[in-house]
């Protein structure tokens, strides 16, 4: 498997400049870091981020950037905020694929949550398609498919998290929404670590099959249940937990995955060491899955 293994931002986000970042990420053996639209906290123009990032990958060697659109929001039901958020993104694309070299884009659609304070107990009803309806859907689809049109353009593929309270919640109701916006651009980013927070969740096997043909990234992350609540968990290192990733990376390579192995940072702490110990496991689990 040649699949670029890439380090979230998230290992790094206590207080490490981006070259910092960059060059540890290279030390440590990563083939790329996946950094969000914008830093927290700090007051810097788009451009200047852009302009920041593309410099230390320069400086540092630093193979692939990944970015998330985790900004965009069009679960707005005015049209004119949906549009402002689809030209935003749009802009963020154009912007960072004038500088850098750009592969994958991590997408979101925003946040969905149910306004009803009792109901917000669990997530297969608090948020996502707990809260969703009809016109959460269409305002999803309407939007990636002009955002998906102008990926395809600049040669960018576009990953939906499966993630919690987001339309794209599940894997399977990932797979849906990208099944709607139906273009090739457009696909899922599969995150198993978050599926596993829901009730009655499919097998890692089970899901891996039902969404082979869109997953266009994934992020691998673990922990272990506490309850028989399912969001009851603790979050583990990445060969600590409940998930087998040995299995995961077998079934990628079963269904001839070639994009990204993004690996998150779950644990508060020191999260450099974690960084260290996560990528030495999965690097491990690769190269014995290939001698087999």
């Amino acid at each position: 498997m040649n699949n670029p293994i890439i380090m979230h931002v998230n290992y790094c986000e206590q207080g490490q400049t981006i070259e910092e970042m960059c060059k540890k990420a290279v030390k440590w053996g990563f083939d790329g870091i996946e950094f969000r639209a914008k830093r927290a906290g700090v007051d810097e123009t788009r451009e200047d981020y852009i302009d920041e990032v593309a410099r230390a990958q320069k400086v540092s060697g630093l193979k692939y950037v990944l970015f998330s659109l985790n900004m965009v929001n069009v679960m707005d039901p005015c049209p004119e905020k949906r549009k402002a958020a689809e030209d935003d993104a749009i802009d963020f694309m154009k912007k960072a694929a004038a500088k850098i070299k750009c592969t994958t884009f991590n997408a979101f659609a925003g946040g969905l949550f149910n306004e009803d304070e009792k109901l917000r107990e669990n997530w297969s009803n608090n948020g996502g398609n707990g809260a969703a309806r009809g016109c959460h859907w269409r305002w999803a689809t309407e939007s990636y498919k002009r955002i998906g049109a102008e990926a395809e353009k600049l040669g960018i593929k576009i990953a939906f998290e499966t993630h919690m309270n987001y339309l794209h919640d599940t894997p399977a109701n990932t797979y849906a929404l990208c099944e709607m916006i139906n273009c090739d651009a457009v696909g899922l980013l599969l995150d198993y670590g978050n599926a596993v927070y829901f009730r009655n969740n499919p097998s890692l096997k089970d899901t891996i099959l039902s969404v082979k043909d869109k997953i266009y990234d994934t992020h691998l992350k673990n922990s272990i249940k506490l309850s028989a609540d399912p969001q009851d968990r603790m979050p583990t290192a990445l060969g600590g937990g409940e998930i087998n990733h040995r299995e995961y990376i077998k079934l990628l390579k079963q269904i001839g995955y070639t994009g990204p192995i993004t690996i998150e940072a779950p644990r508060p702490g020191d999260r450099e060491a974690y960084a260290v110990e996560d990528l030495a496991y999965i690097k491990k689990v690769i190269e014995e899955v290939e001698a087999e």
